[in-house]
């Protein structure tokens, strides 16, 4: 990714995923920013799921875009943006785009073949594959009642253990292609592309391991018990589009501090 030059007065920056002066072959191409939710020192991107989904979704596509971090201490500042709505939102061509599902749907007609790849899935399974862990962690991790931390804490491992036994079943294709095969060994959700649902699921994810090492002394990226889960991250923090898009580990533990429960024994 290729960062042009930043307008501080609207915490801009100009990101160029295919590099600083490779355009795509298109007579006009589309004049496109993204507002995403700005770190609590203005510095950098904040602790934002949906804002880090849309970010990770246009850097895959390929296409250059510019970056507003917006202070959530004065958004007045973009009132005549998006008056009243929060981040993520995008500008695409002059006109605003505020529900995160929908900006998402855009995109991928918007922005599609043969000058931007598809991201969307090809099994509607990795769609919702993992989508009750962020509840289920939730829940967990909030949990003020000591009674209730037993039962809450196998729920969310059950969730994490649905989500691993789906990364390591075989998807049709690779059934295809080798019928006696065991367990999957493609990459990410859908194939061995990063696609939508990825998008959709890092994120979170990303937000559950920090907080579960800060609060429960525990990796998810590093439970053996879950191998296709571990595999899975491991994976996905090599690629930029996810790991350079996820805020600072102090930006997530700061949204959580005065709602997380130390786990008391």
């Amino acid at each position: 990714m290729s960062l042009g030059q930043r307008d501080t007065q609207r915490n801009t920056t100009f990101v160029s995923p295919n590099g600083e002066g490779e355009e795509r072959e298109m007579a006009e191409p589309p004049n496109i920013e993204l507002f995403i939710k700005a770190s609590d020192d203005c510095a950098g991107v904040g602790n934002c799921p949906f804002s880090q989904r849309i970010f990770m979704i246009l850097w895959l596509k390929g296409a250059t875009f510019r970056l507003t971090t917006v202070d959530m201490k004065a958004p007045e500042v973009l009132k005549d943006v998006a008056p009243g709505s929060q981040p993520p939102f995008l500008v695409f061509n002059g006109e605003v785009r505020t529900d995160t599902n929908k900006i998402e749907e855009f995109l991928e007609q918007a922005l599609s073949p043969p000058l931007y790849p598809k991201l969307a899935c090809r099994y509607k399974e990795s769609n919702t594959a993992g989508d009750d862990i962020f509840l289920k962690f939730s829940a967990y991790i909030k949990n003020p009642n000591p009674g209730l931390n037993d039962l809450l804490e196998k729920k969310f491992l059950k969730s994490l253990a649905k989500l691993n036994d789906y990364l390591l079943t075989p998807l049709t294709h690779e059934l295809e292609k080798n019928p006696n095969g065991g367990e999957s060994s493609r990459a990410y959700l859908d194939g061995d592309a990063l696609t939508l649902a990825d998008c959709n699921l890092l994120p979170k994810l990303n937000i559950v391991k920090t907080v579960c090492i800060k609060y429960r002394g525990v990796d998810i990226s590093q439970m053996s018990l879950l191998p296709g889960l571990t595999q899975y991250l491991d994976k996905a923090y090599k690629q930029d589009q996810f790991s350079h898009t996820c805020p600072p580990a102090s930006e997530i533990l700061w949204a959580y501090h005065t709602v997380a429960k130390y786990l008391k024994k």
